[in-house]
This record gives C-alpha cells, structure tokens and sequence, in this order.
C-alpha cells in the first residue's frame, strides 16, 4: 500500500500541464473538438487505464490521475469534514423539493471546495473527485432490504420529484460547467437481497418495469439532466444490468436522450463472468459490458480489453466511444482549464461545515421528523418539568445519527446532549442505555479514562510517526493520552505530519471493574491493529465497504477479562487517505448485562416524570452486503420487520411503571411497532437525521417546532403481509398494490395543529385547493394530490395558525386516461381529502 500511494504521489506532483502544447488545451475549441484531439492521441493502453475508477497520470499529455469515485448521498461522504444531512430516507421524508435542492446546491458546493484544497496538496484519491455517485433513486418496495435507507421511499413519483432537485443542486446552473456531476444509481431494478445481489435475477413485467422501476430513473435523466448512470450488480430477466444493451443503450440513450456516461457498481462486471456467468471469461465480460454501453469501471476487469482487442472481441473504436465520453465529463467539470475561467472553482474551503449549512442540516433534520402518534396531547413537553429519563440505546450514539454513505461532522449532536441542551436549568435530565440494539449484536461503549494506565499511572502512552507503516521505526514525538478516543477527521495530529501519510501507537493496561466475558474492538477509519499482549485480537483494513458501518468496527472474539487485573495492550494505527478516526470499544456480554442495563433503565424511569425513549435500529444493522447474521437480520437485510426483541421488552417493562411515555425511532427502513402503537401515548420517527439531530429531536419535543414530515414508505404490520422478498413483482406491496391494513400508511404525518381543505379545482392536468390551518400553531402542511389512487403531485406548505393560502399542483406524469383526483394530508383512503372526477 506504501509503494501504490508513494507512486501516486510522484506522480501528480509532476504532472505539469504543458502550455498550449497541444490542441486540446485551447479553451476556444468546442469540449467535443478537445475531446476529439486527446483521445486521438492516447494508445489503446492508456485509453484502458482512463476506463477504471482509478485513472492514472498520463504524464507525456499533462493528465493528471483522477479516482471517479466520490460520494454524496446526504453530505460529501468519507473525505472528512463535512455537513452532514439526514440520511436519504429522512430527506424523503421531508417531501420538499426547494429544499432537497439547496441540501444538494451545498453538499455540491462543499464537494467543490474539498476538492480543490486536495488537488491544491496534490491528492488525487478516492473520495476527492467531483463525479459524485449519488442520489441512490432504487424503490424500495420492500422494508426488508437494508440499502433502502438510501432511497427516498417506495412511490417513484416521489422519488422522482425529489432525484430531479438533488441532481439539480449536485450539477449546478452553468451554461458551461458542472458543479459535480449526479450519477443516479443503480439501473435498474435493484432492492436486495444483499447477499446474493452478485447472482440475482429479478423477474419482473414490462408493466411494473416501466411504471415502477424505471419513471424515476426517466425523470432523473430527461429532466434532472444527470449526466452519470451506475449500472447495477443484478440481472433482469436473465441479463446482466452493466451488460444490457438493451437497457443502457435502446432505453437510456435512445429512447431517453441520455448523453453523459454509465459506470458500473464496483465489481459488478466481475459478476458477469463469475456471478452470473453470462460469459466465461474477464475479456468476454468487459467486451460485452462497454458494447452494451457502460463506459467507466468500478474495478480492474477493464485492464482485460487490451486482450479483448487483441482477439478482435471489441474493436478500439468502439473503446474510442467510451473514453471520449468520459473525457467530455472531465472538460465539463473544468478540470483541463485555469481555475479562474471556471465559476464552480471559486467557492472557498469555508463553505465546509459553514454556518449556513449546519442551519440547513438543522431545518432539514426538523422535516424529516414524523409524528406517527400524540394521544391526549402528550406532545409537546414542557421544558420545566421536573425530571425526565431518556432511556434506550440510539440515546446517545452520535455514530448512529449518520446512517451510511456519510461524512464526518464537527458537531454532531446526539438525542440526549440536544434534551440537556434544550430543558430548563431547573429540570433534571436522567440517562439510562437500558439494552443493547438487539440479542447477540454488542452495543460498544468506549473504554473509559478509568481503566486505563500506562507504568501503573492514569493515561496511556501516545507514540507518532511519520509514516503509516511503523514497523520497528522511532517515533517522531510521543506524549500521554488519558483515553483512545481520537478523531482527526481529514487532518493530521500535528501540521509537521503528512494527513495522509502517519502512524499512531497507543501502549497501556486495562483493568476491568467487572469480570465477565467482553468483546474489545476498534472502530477505525486507518489501518488498525489491536494486541492484547503480543496477540492481534482485531484489525482494520480500511475499503469502502461499510460491513459495520463507516468508520469500519473490528472487534474481538468473546475473551474473559478478570476485575482488578491489568491487561496488556496496543493499538497501531496507520492513515493513508482520507479520515483518521480511533477509537477503543468494548462490550460486557450475556444476559447478565441485559438484565443489569433493564434494571438501570427501570430504576431510572422511577426517578422520572416522563420518559423518552430511544429504540430503533443502527446501520451496523441494516445496510450494504453486511456480515451480520443475529436473529431479525442477515447480511444487511432484515428477516423481520419488528424491533428487536431486547428493545421490545425494555419498552414494555418501562410501560409498566405508568409513567408519560414518549417513545423516538432512529431507524432507516419501516418497523412494525405493533405493541408500541397500541400502548405508548407518543411515537415519533426521526429516521437517521444527521448531524443536528438532537436538536431537531428536542425542537419537535419541546414545541419550539411543529412536526410536518409524512412517511415515505408504509410501515407494515408484519412481514408476514408481504411477498416473499426475493418476488420483483409490485403486487401486495407498497401502498399503491398492498390491499390489506397498514399500521401508518405512506403520506402521513401529524401535526401539533390541523388543517382543512376547500375549493377544490382542476383544469387539465393544474389543480389548486385552498388549504387553511384551523389549529393554534403555526405549522407545515404536505398537500397531496393522488390520482387514481396514486401520487400524481405534492407540495409542502408553511402557514400560521389560522391562515388559508391557495395552493397550485400540477400532475406532470399522468398516462392519458379517467382519473379520480383527491387532494389532502395523506392518502384518500385515509384523510378528509377533497375528491373530484377528471
């Protein structure tokens, strides 16, 4: 790994841009004329190295190396600081489309601005480009799929409204130049299951293919303009999505006018050969998967199309076409011209993290929130009542708030800190974990000051290098820690060392308080190795594989640690690009520490006047091809659709005790909270919010804001309602062909006030309702017109407590036809809705 990014190093440091030796640097030429005159000078091998993630120099044209892998699902993701939004499913959660562009306008923006500083240091690595791979736009139909956190929810009409404006703020306005660039992914039918998504076939109808699967992807592309695609691992009816030609050419660019390029889910055309065995070998599968239209790689199986030309399976022109069309994405992002000609490349480094973004992080936190139930108006809570127990174990991990795909932000505010922050110095705020996340999934705490020593004295002993591979090397400076708790985000410890290039060793005891038998592990962005004694008990190898979630978890096998004995230990830490993050965790396993963590949360709820809640689940739980197989959950995916057993009994154990309950979701996908929604007065989903989170939580809480978030998806009764998983077809799931009773539907929401509607018109496809706020508070109202029964348009409104204000829709992607149009505050089979025939 040293000698790949040493190279790299070299290598962009010497790539001087020539002046104006060649034709393609005359910025008076048209892009296409540019394009034409470099690629006509690349040798077929050098056009091959274009074609992967990890482009190197091509140091004689004055081409630096460039790594098309960056991301932005919710803010700049894995680069270090940056504002962190809620995660996907929240912002769908927010139906508001002005703000989903300006949340997507800053992350642009940030992206934009990190870029350049890198560029400015000379890196050129993952993670630090502008071609963005983002939004993820896949319905999800089914609750079970883990990645479904990472869409907008399961209506494409939603979906799509929303994928247009983010794609709209990521590429920005210039008549010229792109911001970034959008890649919305992944095309096509893609939703789980994880674990065998490298082999799956998805069978599905030309119907629910067009109407479901594709329109989203169809707005995206003809009206966000997005100028990137990201083919999919799975088939379709046999064909291998980055091999069909009759998806990324006769739909996407024939039929759809698409122009920009199309890149592979990373090692996906390795599963045309070895997954689902399309071709049988490396040369057939990158042959098959640029004729077919996809032109950029995430992976190496491209290196196999000089061969491929050698044995005349693809010619070099039809590699030309590929390479052209990703050449034209660089000229579009300005990079082969001065900065100064290139609008986007003014945004300062202060944009990141600025303070009008953590106010955005903070508004869109607010409307992500849902408030699924409020008997006997137990919300809002007063902010001087006596005392308050927040109770559950999403309570206080900031790691959580963040779900997948995201950055690292200066601030982040967890559920209890923004309760503290929030009540009266009179009121007493009480914490209890109460229980882990679920039976045989750990809930790691850091190793406190407490149990640390080095030489038999509080705090142990920090070594720093200046390399990343510190072998038998001297350090460059050491000094003493009181915990293993550091966080440098995309920096260094001190200015003397390279942020990309050092080493840490931590050397101490721990001496544990209680016996028992613990997982110890390291949650690390670095490459990191933890001893016990002279024995590797865990390690990272940092990759972009969030199998724990990001920053990486390693943790040990079960070992049994003795109260009052001193443990040997050391951690090593090497960085090598992007964040550097440290942390030392542990766990006391067994049901004893169930039961201790259940009497702690009761005791404390004894103590209180109200109880919050915080349950739900984590993206250590639910996300990308995960290795996680406990009880309701596998490889990412949930087999169960409920809350985790310990939550379950930790919550009814809680409602026992007759105490004001307010129970808090975090979570990225629907959950059956069957019991819950019977026998707690107060239910509120706040998703995965983002950095601000605990702030949002506590406005909501408190009433210093009124609740207007509508569900994205329908949260079911049980899982046992659906199709099976693996079943592609759309009857029986989501609202629009589930026929039995949801427990919360799509599109609602309530709120601290009420509203009504009147007046109802519709003129073609334009309709205008008045809706007025009938209630005490000020408040925000999602206006949904469904045709048919189907969303056909949205808008979410602002109005004071007693006003009226007449709202204009238009219903853009209405098939000729008879429709019933209903307009109100959710679905008509559920809400007062205004209904006319059309």
């Amino acid at each position: 790994m040293k000698r790949i990014i040493t190279l790299l190093i070299i290598i962009s440091a010497s790539c001087s841009k020539p002046s104006n030796e060649f034709r393609f640097q005359d910025t008076s030429l048209t892009f296409e004329d540019r394009v034409d005159d470099l690629v006509g000078r690349m040798t077929l091998e050098e056009k091959v190295s274009q074609m992967m993630n990890a482009s190197p120099a091509i140091e004689r044209l004055g081409i630096p190396q460039y790594n098309w892998w960056s991301e932005g699902l919710h803010g700049v993701a894995r680069a270090g600081l940056a504002t962190v939004y809620p995660q996907a499913i929240g912002l769908g959660a927010t139906w508001d489309e002005p703000m989903m562009f300006d949340v997507a306008n800053a992350i642009g923006d940030e992206a934009r601005a990190k870029h350049h500083d890198f560029v400015k240091h000379n890196k050129r690595f993952l993670y630090q480009g502008l071609t963005l791979w983002s939004p993820n736009i896949n319905i999800f139909r089914d609750p079970r799929w883990g990645r479904g956190q990472e869409t907008y929810g399961e209506d494409p009409y939603l979906t799509g409204r929303l994928a247009v404006q983010f794609v709209k703020g990521l590429q920005g306005d210039d008549p010229k130049y792109f911001k970034t660039i959008a890649t919305v992914k992944h095309f096509a039918v893609h939703s789980g299951p994880e674990p065998e998504r490298h082999v799956f076939d998805a069978q599905v109808d030309e119907k629910d293919f067009r109407d479901t699967y594709l329109s989203q992807f169809e707005m995206g592309v003809k009206e966000g303009k997005a100028y990137s695609v990201m083919c999919a691992y799975n088939r379709i009816n046999g064909e291998a999505c980055c091999g069909s030609d009759h998806l990324l050419t006769k739909i996407l660019r024939e039929e759809w006018g698409f122009n920009g390029y199309i890149v592979s889910d990373c090692d996906a055309i390795v599963d045309i050969y070895k997954g689902h065995k399309i071709t049988q070998t490396p040369e057939e599968a990158a042959a098959l998967a640029v004729k077919s239209g996809c032109d950029l790689e995430c992976g190496k199986v491209y290196d196999a199309l000089k061969k491929a030309v050698a044995d005349k399976i693809i010619s070099e022109e039809e590699i030309n076409t590929a390479v052209k069309r990703l050449f034209m994405a660089r000229f579009k992002l300005g990079m082969f011209d001065p900065d100064n000609e290139v609008r986007y490349a003014q945004i300062p480094y202060s944009t990141v993290d600025s303070k009008e973004h953590r106010e955005l992080a903070l508004d869109a936190a607010r409307k992500s929130i849902v408030l699924l139930k409020n008997d006997k108006s137990t919300l809002p809570l007063k902010k001087d009542i006596g005392t308050i127990a927040v109770i559950g174990p999403n309570s206080d991990q900031w790691l959580m708030l963040l779900g997948n795909y995201n950055g690292v932000p200066a601030d982040p505010i967890t559920p209890l800190r923004g309760i503290r922050e929030k009540v009266s110095s009179k009121t007493k705020v009480l914490y209890a974990q109460g229980s882990p996340l679920a039976d045989g999934m750990p809930l790691f705490e850091t190793v406190s000051a407490d149990v640390l020593s080095y030489n038999g004295k509080p705090g142990l002993l920090v070594e720093y290098f200046n390399d990343h591979e510190i072998g038998g090397k001297q350090p460059l400076y050491s000094e003493t820690s009181t915990a293993l708790d550091a966080n440098w985000k995309n920096k260094a410890p001190r200015e003397d060392l390279d942020d990309d290039n050092f080493g840490v060793r931590w050397t101490g005891e721990i001496t544990p308080k209680e016996t028992g038998v613990y997982q110890v592990g390291i949650i690390s962005t670095c490459n990191t190795k933890l001893f016990m004694g002279d024995t590797i008990i865990a390690k990272t190898v940092y990759h972009f594989r969030d199998e724990y979630g990001d920053p990486r978890l390693r943790k040990s096998a079960p070992i049994k640690l003795e109260a009052g004995k001193s443990y040997k230990f050391k951690v090593e830490a090497g960085e090598t690009f992007a964040d550097a993050q440290v942390q030392l965790v542990w766990d006391l396993l067994g049901k004893d520490e169930i039961t201790k963590l259940k009497k702690e949360a009761v005791e404390t709820a004894k103590k209180s006047d109200v109880v919050v809640m915080f349950m739900g689940l984590t993206a250590r739980l639910e996300g990308e091809e995960m290795d996680v197989a406990i009880e309701g959950f596998r490889g990412g995916d949930r087999t169960s659709i409920d809350l985790p057993k310990v939550q379950q009994d930790l919550i009814k154990e809680i409602h026992k005790l007759g105490k004001p309950v307010v129970l808090v979701l975090l979570n990225g996908s629907a959950l059956a909270i069957n019991w819950e929604s019977k026998n707690i007065p107060a239910i509120v989903e706040a998703w995965y919010p983002g950095q601000a989170a605990g702030q949002a939580i506590a406005d909501v809480l408190f009433g210093d804001y009124n609740p207007g978030g509508k569900l994205p998806v329908t949260f079911y009764k049980s899982a046992d309602d659906l199709p099976a998983f693996e079943d592609y077809r759309m009857k029986g799931r989501t609202y629009r062909f589930f026929e039995g009773e949801p427990l919360y539907p799509f599109g609602y929401g309530l709120s601290y006030t009420s509203f009504s509607y009147k007046d109802l018109k519709v003129d073609g496809m334009k309709v205008s309702v008045n809706v007025t706020n009938t209630g005490k508070s000020d408040g925000d109202e999602v206006v949904q017109v469904y045709a048919s029964g189907t969303l056909a348009a949205f808008k979410r409104v602002h109005l004071k407590a007693g006003e009226s204000t007449t709202v204009d829709l238009e219903m853009k992607n209405l098939k000729p036809g008879d429709y019933s149009i209903s307009v109100g505050g959710g679905q008509p089979r559920y809400a007062q809705n205004l209904t006319t025939s059309k």
